[in-house]
């Protein structure tokens, strides 16, 4: 029995196009879950961005002396709010400055003794902490599953289709320089 040459182009064709499905739903897979990571991430910023006005008000009263701290600070969640719309680059860039300025906050208030004898800024120390630790979390998993979707799009085979059926690279979280030390929160 010989099989005909528009079977095998049918057999060939069905192989392809089985091959270019399971690829493009793989890769709709991975890029759903980077979207997810992201909006993981998103929620401990939006967070953050909550818990940073009560921290500055709960200081303030005890930090009279320390107005462009506070106002560094304030200027610096402002900014990273106005960023939350923008792409991973500028987040990042802006949740650095936030965080430098919060770096700020705290080591000046290490100067203020009577502050870590205050229950709400005891709270809201632990809520930040907890806070930048998930915000730690989230971040390296979003950089897990945004590896995995850029290694599969980018490896051939599947580079071949990845970017005709528009799929590109995501952009990794990155932490900047000055934040790569462990973040202490302490009052």
């Amino acid at each position: 029995m010989r099989i005909s040459p528009e079977v095998i182009a049918v057999v060939v064709g069905a192989v392809v196009m089985i091959w270019i499905v399971t690829c493009f739903n793989g890769l709709v897979a991975l890029r759903t879950r980077v979207q997810n990571a992201w909006a993981e991430i998103d929620v401990q910023l939006k967070r953050r961005h909550d818990l940073v006005p009560n921290l500055v008000e709960a200081v303030r009263g005890y930090m009279q002396h320390e107005r462009s701290t506070l106002e560094a600070v304030t200027q610096a969640r402002t900014q990273a709010m106005a960023a939350a719309n923008g792409n991973v680059q500028e987040r990042s860039e802006a949740e650095s400055a936030l965080t430098g300025a919060l770096g700020n906050l705290f080591a000046v208030a290490e100067g203020y003794p009577q502050l870590r004898a205050v229950e709400s800024v005891q709270l809201l120390q632990e809520q930040l902490t907890s806070t930048e630790n998930r915000i730690a979390f989230a971040r390296q998993f979003y950089n897990d599953e945004v590896m995995k979707y850029n290694t599969t799009q980018s490896t051939f085979p599947r580079n071949l289709i990845a970017r005709p059926l528009g799929f590109a690279p995501a952009a990794m979280f990155a932490v900047a320089n000055n934040e790569r030390a462990n973040v202490q929160v302490q009052i």
